[in-house]
């Protein structure tokens, strides 16, 4: 993946230094707002992913990087704090999976699933894809962060999720390869990172939550909750998407990735309240309130997004920071 653009003044020291223009890294974390944060970021996570083209991976523990990035995390944290409120300081670890059914019902976010089932545009729903793209190309990777800082019940919970996630080990039918199909639908770029300076900071800040609760042993209960949220509100807006491509012309390959989810997320969303979350809570009792706010803050920042996208497309305008994304078979 190339380097992104800078979008601000510690966002494009710090990418000035991973490209070797300079050997300093930004002194200051005095960010110009959220684009500069976000991307900020993701530039530091993603050294603890794939890695940047052309970046010593020796980066992605670097004193300084990690001061920047501290910086950084601390500064998003507060955000999420003022989103959602601090973690409570006792919860009933019994009643952790009824809490988690609480919270994705009182969840009203702004219905972008319906408006892409419904009254999407070809463009725009071609904009949804392309936004998401940056997280479906490595789904489940942040989530797999926890596997080796959990036990017993729990660890086997997660790993009955993450198999169905990568496919049952079938490569073609992993879900970062099955949303390829529906990107190649639209006449996407396939490459993994490919959009990263189309979308903006509220989709930076999707990703962004997973890496900061993943890459954390302290936020173990954090990711959990997270993953938890996802598993349990997909099916319903899974199956909008698909029956929105549908009405748009969509194909078997252009749904798989959407049908898909709709049947694994029903099984899942159990296993995850109950299995997953119910069995670590019960076994880390202290952590039990990092799996509410980490579930709060996955549907809070989440609606956040949504919210930007409908009120671009309200607006008449693009929901890209670069207008427009040329399909990759044009000519």
């Amino acid at each position: 993946m190339q380097l992104p653009a800078a979008r601000g003044r510690v966002s494009a020291a710090l990418i000035d230094a991973l490209a070797g223009r300079t050997t300093k890294l930004p002194a200051f974390a005095h960010f110009d707002g959220d684009e500069d944060l976000h991307l900020t970021l993701f530039v530091c996570y993603e050294l603890a992913y794939r890695g940047w083209d052309g970046v010593d991976d020796c980066w992605e523990w670097d004193p300084g990087l990690l001061r920047l990035r501290t910086a950084a995390e601390n500064r998003y944290l507060s955000s999420l704090y003022d989103l959602v409120g601090a973690p409570t300081e006792a919860v009933d670890p019994a009643t952790v999976p009824a809490a988690l059914a609480r919270i994705v019902e009182e969840d009203d976010g702004p219905g972008l699933s319906g408006y892409l089932r419904g009254r999407a545009t070809f463009e725009q729903f071609r904009e949804f894809v392309t936004h998401r793209s940056v997280y479906h190309l490595r789904e489940a990777d942040p989530h797999s962060w926890a596997l080796p800082r959990i036990g017993g019940r729990a660890k086997a919970a997660l790993v009955e999720i993450q198999t169905d996630e990568y496919g049952g080990g079938i490569e073609p039918r992993m879900h970062q390869e099955l949303f390829k199909r529906t990107m190649r639908w639209f006449d996407l770029d396939l490459s993994y990172g490919g959009y990263v300076d189309s979308v903006g900071a509220p989709t930076l800040a999707v990703n962004n939550l997973m890496s900061l609760f993943g890459l954390h042993r302290a936020r173990r209960g954090m990711i959990l909750g997270h993953l938890a949220a996802y598993e349990m509100t997909s099916s319903l807006p899974n199956r909008a998407y698909a029956n929105g491509l549908r009405r748009l012309g969509g194909d078997a390959d252009a749904t798989a990735f959407y049908d898909e989810h709709v049947e694994a997320d029903a099984v899942h969303e159990q296993i995850a309240a109950h299995d997953l979350c119910g069995s670590f809570a019960a076994a880390e009792p202290a952590r039990a309130a990092d799996v509410l706010f980490g579930a709060r803050c996955a549907l809070a920042v989440d609606s956040l997004w949504a919210q930007s996208v409908l009120d671009t497309w309200q607006q008449g305008r693009s929901s890209l920071r670069n207008r427009t994304v040329q399909p990759v078979l044009a000519g």
